[in-house]
Order: C-alpha cells, then sequence, then structure tokens
C-alpha cells in the first residue's frame, strides 16, 4: 500500500522530470483516478482518455503540488475530476456517445476490492445522510455530476455565493464524518 508521503515524494521526483518515478505513480493511483473518470463520464472509452489527459496534466503540473498539509490525492483526484468534468461539459454541446463496444469486458474490482468499496459507499451514504436538507444533493452534484456552482445555485434557488458556502460546509461535514 502507498502511503501519503510516498506518493508526496512521487509526485516531487515526477517534477524533476523522474520517468521511474512518474511511473510508479501511475501505478498507485490510476485505479483510483480512472474510477473517478469512470463515475463522472459513464463512459469507459471516454474516461481512459480522460485519464491519460489527467496523467498528461499531472505530468506537467507536477511541480505545482507543494506538500502544504494536503492530501496529495487530493491534488490528484482535483486534477483528474476537473479533466473529466471539461469532458462532460464539452460533450453536452456535441452528439450522444452510444458507447460502442465498451462494455463488452468484464475489467470491474476483484471481490476484495468490490467489498471495500461497497464499505466505504455505506459509510459516505451514512455521511450524506448526516447533511441538512438539499445539501447533499448539491454536493452529488457539483463532485460526481459534474454540474457547476452557477447551475447548482438555479437549480436549489439560492444565490452563488450562498451554494459556495453550502458545498464548503458539506465538504467539512463530511470530512469530520468520514474521519470518524
Amino acid at each position: 500500500m502507498t502511503t501519503r508521503s510516498d506518493i508526496e515524494q512521487l509526485l516531487a521526483r515526477t517534477s524533476l522530470g523522474d520517468r521511474a518515478a512518474f511511473s510508479d505513480l501511475y501505478d498507485a493511483t490510476s485505479a483510483k483516478l480512472f474510477g473517478i473518470c469512470l463515475r463522472v463520464l459513464k463512459n469507459r472509452s471516454e474516461a481512459e482518455d480522460a485519464l491519460q489527459d489527467a496523467y498528461v496534466r499531472i505530468w506537467q503540473k507536477s511541480a505545482s503540488y507543494a506538500a502544504n498539509g494536503y492530501s496529495p490525492m487530493t491534488w490528484l483526484i482535483t486534477v483528474t475530476r476537473n479533466l473529466a468534468i471539461d469532458r462532460l461539459r464539452a460533450r453536452k454541446d456535441g452528439p450522444a456517445d452510444t458507447g460502442g463496444l465498451d462494455n463488452l469486458t468484464d475489467s470491474g474490482p476483484t471481490p476484495e476490492a468490490a467489498a471495500v468499496a461497497a464499505s466505504e459507499r455505506r459509510q459516505l451514504g451514512v455521511c450524506l445522510d448526516e447533511l441538512d436538507d438539499g445539501r447533499a444533493e448539491a454536493v452529488k452534484g457539483a463532485y460526481l455530476d459534474g454540474y457547476s456552482y452557477k447551475e447548482l445555485a438555479a437549480h436549489h434557488g439560492v444565490p452563488l455565493n450562498t451554494m459556495r458556502t453550502w458545498l464548503r460546509r458539506s465538504l467539512q461535514k463530511l470530512k469530520e464524518c468520514l474521519s470518524r
């Protein structure tokens, strides 16, 4: 299992152009980041392309990550999620993708990974249920479905800054709940 400090070291070495460190970083984080792309885009082929774009961006911008107390995985996830959301928004303007032959092979998680993911989903569900009315829906919309803050504010009938406050406070509550 790769620790936080391992990932920080890999990012630091990657920022210096160390290809072996970048390869190790990919091996340690690609499964999780691919899952994020797949969750946002709901299309395996497009998620693979988004993941490739994310690692290109990580290679180029690894020097901008500084060990500042925040998790290196948070930085990697943010880079990846933002690229996936950009693709999703670009897709909304284009023709619908039928997915082609993407679903012919079973590349799902192992039974152990599925059990861990199910446990994490249950815990996240419990924590989302603890949020105030409408906040859980806003968090899911922003961070899983790719809606902009502006779109969510309009949907919930609140000012944009109120939506930002809702999301920031909701994420703080989720972090506290998940760390229990």
